[in-house]
């Protein structure tokens, strides 16, 4: 018993040490972050990509060959994310009048965040990073609502 409520106590605290670090500005900071690389597509503005976006970013999902049923690791790149932005929802047809777009943060640690945005058709997990004060999105994992569609 004794030791059980150790293992909770200690567990809050690092808890509370963790939330300690995490200022109210990076919460809102990490949010846009997540906010304009989305919307990026809903509004066709590349430059609120290029804004959230480290230049090495990569997004990475599953997809699966038609030719051979075989799985592999596909990758996109930021120069292909802005190209992406520019052109996906040019007729204003691909996302719903009211896209939804919810932020949930993993976890902050120190200049490091975890970022999970739920989308109406797909998740995307996001590795952010603050670099000489900005935090920018560096890594993506993403996979449609629906996996069949990879």
């Amino acid at each position: 018993m004794k030791l059980s409520i150790a293992l909770n106590i200690s567990f809050f605290s690092l808890c509370t040490i963790s939330v300690m670090a995490q200022t109210q500005k990076d919460t809102l900071e990490i949010t846009q972050v997540a906010l304009d690389y989305i919307e990026s597509q809903h509004n066709v503005n590349p430059a609120q990509f290029e804004r959230a976006a480290h230049p090495r970013m990569v997004k990475r999902t599953f997809w699966t060959n038609k030719t051979t049923g075989k799985e592999y690791l596909r990758e996109t790149f930021t120069d292909a994310m802005i190209l992406l932005a520019e052109t996906y929802n040019k007729d204003g047809d691909r996302f719903p009048e009211n896209p939804k777009k919810e932020v949930v943060i993993l976890d902050i640690f120190d200049r490091t965040a975890s970022v999970k945005l739920i989308a109406d058709d797909w998740i995307d997990y996001m590795h952010i990073v603050k670099l000489n004060g900005k935090w920018q999105l560096v890594n993506v994992l993403w996979q449609f609502n629906d996996a069949s569609s990879h």
